[in-house]
């Protein structure tokens, strides 16, 4: 079934020019009550300055409807959204690492759609509507890959996305046998670059993929996020998304989890999401191994089991991912974080191993590793017995 988007705007006019490109306003339903993007919270995490956007991202309906929501913005012509000196590779931006995921934008169009096999979290890799991220955790991947403060980078061609998508979906027929990832569904991660519901501050990238899995009843998106959005309690999306909230020890997130909702908030959410129609489940991640670790992992499980409805708990399934780290990224946040790295950057008792899709990272030697999953499988099993791990890596 083919998917069309959201409604952004009218006919697309002719590019002459950015400067000279309409910024009519998107047309939009109009919501039961005031969208939280419009909230004060929601500008605290992005007051956006200025976006660097592809002509042809800008000149597209999803890229005039996030033109329009941020009228104020300064618009600057690129060539690619991989290639913007002042952001990608630019070692100065570490330096204004928060500034700019709070004040920058960048639209373009993803020119590869693939989606690849996982068998981990989920079946599928989707190809994601963005790249990037306006929260600013320490151990990110993302930056790794793209340079230094990589901002949000919304992939204006989500028709073309949901079109793959879609054709996808219809050829993989029904799942043969249940795995760890389903019991019944193909389930497609949508967010492997970027949090989706910190997108949905942005544009109806986030609210169309929800919307088009709904109607395909052989499969089931998921993404991890750490950021509550109430504004995505208002998709309908029937069973058919499942949200994993990310959560760690308070005091690591204080530390490790910048401009994130705070982990209390996260766990509280559970409920609205799932009585929303969301299935919802929890990543313990990252893992880290540090003086302590496993008293405040346990006071964490305490607090879930004693604030989590049944409801929620029969329902709610886990992934339990050890910290991965990177010593570039390491050298690029001493630059902005210096102390999230105390805990992070742990050489004595981390190990180098190719990752699944090719980096080479730093993640705990397989001895740390073997014994820190099987305490807080045990801790699990202490405190939250209702919390089974679909998979530890």
């Amino acid at each position: 079934m083919h998917h069309r988007p959201s409604p952004s705007h009218g006919p697309q006019e002719p590019l002459f020019g950015l400067d000279e490109m309409p910024r009519s306003p998107a047309a939009e339903p109009a919501p039961s009550a005031r969208a939280f993007r419009d909230s004060e919270q929601a500008r605290r995490l992005l007051a956006i300055r200025e976006i660097h956007a592809e002509p042809a991202a800008a000149a597209s309906p999803r890229g005039r409807q996030v033109l329009a929501r941020f009228p104020g913005a300064r618009l600057i012509e690129v060539d690619s959204h991989w290639r913007i000196p002042e952001l990608h590779g630019n070692e100065g931006s570490a330096d204004d690492w928060m500034r700019i995921k709070r004040r920058t934008l960048v639209l373009g169009v993803k020119k590869t759609l693939t989606t690849r096999p996982n068998g981990r979290s989920a079946d599928w890799i989707a190809p994601g509507p963005s790249n990037g991220c306006a929260l600013s955790c320490v151990y990110c991947y993302v930056p790794r890959r793209k340079g230094f403060a990589n901002p949000i980078t919304v992939f204006t061609n989500i028709d073309r996305i949901l079109a793959h998508l879609g054709r996808h979906v219809a050829a993989q027929g029904r799942k043969p046998e249940p795995n760890q990832c389903d019991p019944e569904a193909w389930v497609y991660d949508i967010g492997e670059n970027g949090d989706c519901a910190v997108d949905a501050l942005v544009c109806d990238n986030t609210a169309d993929l929800v919307r088009a899995f709904r109607d395909w009843p052989t499969a089931k998106a998921s993404f991890a996020t750490k950021f509550v959005n109430p504004d995505l309690l208002e998709l309908d999306p029937r069973g058919r998304t499942r949200v994993r909230f990310s959560v760690m020890p308070a005091d690591d997130s204080r530390l490790l989890d910048l401009r994130t909702s705070p982990v209390d908030r996260r766990i509280a959410a559970a409920a609205d999401f799932l009585d929303a129609g969301y299935e919802v489940h929890f990543n313990l991640s990252p893992v880290v191994v540090r003086p302590g670790w496993q008293d405040a992992w346990a006071q964490l499980l305490r607090h879930m089991d004693d604030v989590l409805p049944t409801r929620v708990k029969r329902q709610a399934r886990a992934e339990v991912i050890m910290l991965t780290h990177n010593a570039g990224l390491h050298e690029v946040n001493l630059r902005w974080h210096p102390r999230g790295e105390d805990v992070l950057w742990q050489p004595a008792v981390q190990q180098t191993k190719r990752s699944q899709n090719g980096d080479l990272n730093l993640r705990y030697r397989d001895d740390v590793k073997r014994r820190a999953l099987a305490d807080l499988r045990g801790l699990v099993a202490r405190h939250a017995p209702w919390l089974g791990v679909r998979y530890a890596f």
